[in-house]
Formats: C-alpha cells, sequence, structure tokens
C-alpha cells in the first residue's frame, strides 16, 4: 500500500495511566492540554515506546531505560499483566492497521502474546484479514516479516511508527548536549535533544541557504539582537555562537538565555525540510521559557508543517492553545489514576467564540476541563 501515512486512531489498555485509552479521528495537528500529572508524557512516551519497538532489540532496552516492565504496567504487574495496544494508519490507499499484546513475565520482562497487521484498501469492499505475526517473541516481528504475504505493507507501518519522534528542548544546563562540541557530519535529522543543531544549521547554510535565512529571520524577530550564526569548527567537531547586534565577539550557547537557545532548536526543527523530518513529530511543552510573542511564532510554524507531517504537541500554555482551534485539541483528564480523553466540537463552543473567548478562554474557565 503506497502513500503517505499519518495515524487516524490510538487504543491502549495497561501502558502507564493509560489503563483503557481510546484517541479516534486525530487530526494532522493535535494539541494535548491538562493538569499536571493527567497523562500527557505517558501518552508521549507510548509513542516514544512504538519508535524504540521499531529498531531491532530494542524494545528491552526501552523497557530497561523506562524502570522495568512493572513500573510500564498500570498500577504495577498486581493490578495490570499487559499492555494492549492498536494503531490504525490512513493511507492513501486505504487502511493499515496494527495490533499487539505485551504480556509481563518473569523476573520483570516483557514477551508477546501476540502482533498482528492488516492492510484494508478503499478499492476493496470490507476488512482485509489479519496477518499474524507469531507469539511468544520478545521483540517486535514487523519490522523482519519473512514469512508473511504482504511484507510491503508491514514494512511500511513499521518505517511510520519507527519515525515518530519526541522533542523535548528542556535542558540548557551547563552539560546541555546543545552547548557542547558535536560531530559535524551529524546534520541530517536534528536530534531530539538539540545537540546537533550547529552541525545541521551549518549544513543548511552550505547547501539551502534560503531555508537557513528564513530561520535567522524568524529568530531575530523574537531575539532582536541575533544577526546570524557562526559556526567555530574544531575538526571533526563544530560549536555553535551567533553574532550579537551590538557585540564584536560571537557568543556562544554558554552565554545565550535558555529561552533564546529553545527557540533556536524548535525554529530549526519546524523549518527543516520535509524529507529530513520524521513522519510523526511530537513536542512536550514547546512553550517554556518563551515569550508569548515566540508562543505564537512557533504555533505559526507548526501549523504551516502540518501541511506535510502529522505534529502533536502537549502544553501547559493557554497562548499556544489560542493559535489552533477547539477541535484540534484532546483535553486529558486523571480519574483514580486512570487518563481519561475528552474530545469537542467547535460547534458546542461557537456561542462563546462569537463573544470573543478564545479556546485559551475556555480552558481557563474550566468549560473544557483539564484544570487541576
Amino acid at each position: 500500500m503506497g502513500g503517505s501515512q499519518v495515524i487516524s486512531s490510538v487504543r491502549v489498555r495497561g501502558f502507564r495511566s493509560l489503563a483503557d485509552f481510546s484517541w479516534e479521528e486525530i487530526p494532522r495537528v493535535a494539541v494535548l492540554i491538562g493538569a499536571n500529572g493527567s497523562g500527557k508524557s505517558n501518552l508521549l512516551k507510548f509513542f516514544e515506546m512504538l519508535s524504540w519497538m521499531m529498531k531491532p532489540r530494542q524494545l528491552r532496552e526501552f523497557i530497561a531505560f523506562n524502570g522495568g516492565a512493572s513500573d510500564n504496567l498500570f498500577g504495577g504487574e498486581r493490578v495490570t499483566s499487559r499492555i494492549e495496544a492498536s494503531i490504525r494508519l490512513m493511507t492513501d490507499d486505504g487502511v493499515n492497521d496494527y495490533e499487539f499484546v505485551l504480556a509481563h513475565s518473569h523476573p520483570d520482562r516483557f514477551f508477546f502474546m501476540s502482533e498482528r497487521f492488516r492492510c484494508s484498501r478503499l478499492d476493496t469492499p470490507g476488512k482485509a484479514p489479519w496477518q499474524m505475526l507469531g507469539s511468544g517473541h520478545e521483540e517486535v516481528n514487523i519490522v523482519d516479516p519473512a514469512n508473511v504475504a504482504d511484507a510491503k505493507t508491514a514494512r511500511e507501518i513499521a518505517g511510520l511508527l519507527k519515525n515518530c519522534s519526541v522533542y523535548q528542548f528542556h535542558d540548557t544546563s551547563d552539560q546541555s548536549p546543545v552547548k557542547k562540541l558535536w560531530d559535524r557530519t551529524d546534520s541530517v535529522r536534528l536530534r531530539r535533544h538539540g545537540g546537533n543543531l550547529a552541525p545541521i544549521l551549518l549544513r543548511m547554510q552550505q547547501e539551502d541557504l534560503r531555508r537557513y535565512e528564513l530561520i535567522c529571520k524568524f529568530i531575530s524577530d523574537v531575539v532582536p539582537e541575533f544577526q546570524s550564526f557562526v559556526f567555530e569548527e574544531d575538526y571533526p567537531s563544530v560549536y555553535l555562537r551567533w553574532e550579537h547586534a551590538h557585540f564584536d565577539k560571537p557568543l556562544g550557547a554558554h552565554l545565550t538565555s535558555d529561552g533564546s537557545l529553545r527557540f533556536f532548536c524548535l525554529a530549526t526543527l519546524l523549518n527543516m525540510p520535509p524529507e529530513r523530518l520524521p513522519d510523526i513529530i511530537l513536542l512536550d511543552e514547546p512553550e517554556l521559557g518563551l515569550h508569548p510573542v515566540a508562543i505564537e511564532k512557533i504555533a505559526a510554524m507548526i501549523k504551516v508543517l502540518s501541511n506535510y507531517k502529522q505534529v502533536i504537541v502537549a502544553t501547559q500554555s493557554p497562548t499556544l492553545v489560542d493559535c489552533f482551534s477547539v477541535d484540534e485539541l484532546l483535553v486529558l483528564e486523571m480519574d483514580r489514576g486512570r487518563t481519561t480523553p475528552r474530545k469537542f466540537d467547535a460547534d458546542q463552543f461557537q456561542l462563546w467564540l462569537d463573544d470573543g473567548y478564545s479556546p485559551g478562554d475556555l480552558w481557563l474557565a474550566n468549560l473544557l476541563g483539564g484544570r487541576p
């Protein structure tokens, strides 16, 4: 099955606070809101797990990095014994479905009770039969579907899920990767922590000057003293500096404000060439440390990017929420330790919106929920 793919629905049972979580009709750009601890990070972590799973022998590594199998089950293994997941992908030609069940086993690991997929074409009536990928294995089989009839669809599903990337540029400490020398050859995709920002921008300056200058323009709109980047090379590494309007000596990342550094990363990520971006981009609280004007510019970039890629944003910012429509919001609430989603249609609040209320106002007024 060819054509572009987007995730259209997700159902998860048993993963952390996602005890019985269902999200239907996922738009190309979606904004997650809710109180602290409502499960936004757990939903992003599930997508991150999907990405790790699709890499050779990486599920066990992901689980080990995240506290072990029991810690990733709702209430632990005494309450929940398995994770069940169903992911639907929409393509130009039809629907791809992928489902799996991960069961807890001693001493503290997962194994697949089942794994299956199917491809239902638009030009064929009814749903296609499931293609089974076995049971008892500890890593996914869909990445190496040697014994299935539709290996092409299996590869497409695995490829899209592998390319779900969660970006969080919160770490601007002295030990932050973005403040260090970085291998200049690591210049294809921006890493989730932004550590290879200098190689990415250097390559863009050399190969795509118009795009590079656009990013610099966006940055100067938010940081008026910014003029351009300077790349300090110490072969084979490169270090990021930038020219200040009032100083002769370029400033290093270590002398840059946290908010400015995060905006450098976000503006670069959201204006990368589409072919050098993941298929699904997930942003965890991109507003952190940003001026409201900067937040509005980030929202505008997200909207443009959503024409090419699917973008899911978790936020606590009413300013960011104001930049999107009510039907692009997913409100997460916590109910007895379980994350419960709520979706709304903009028509439900049309009278409020006509009276000048914004989506952020509706959230703050607790008309959407998602409050502590």
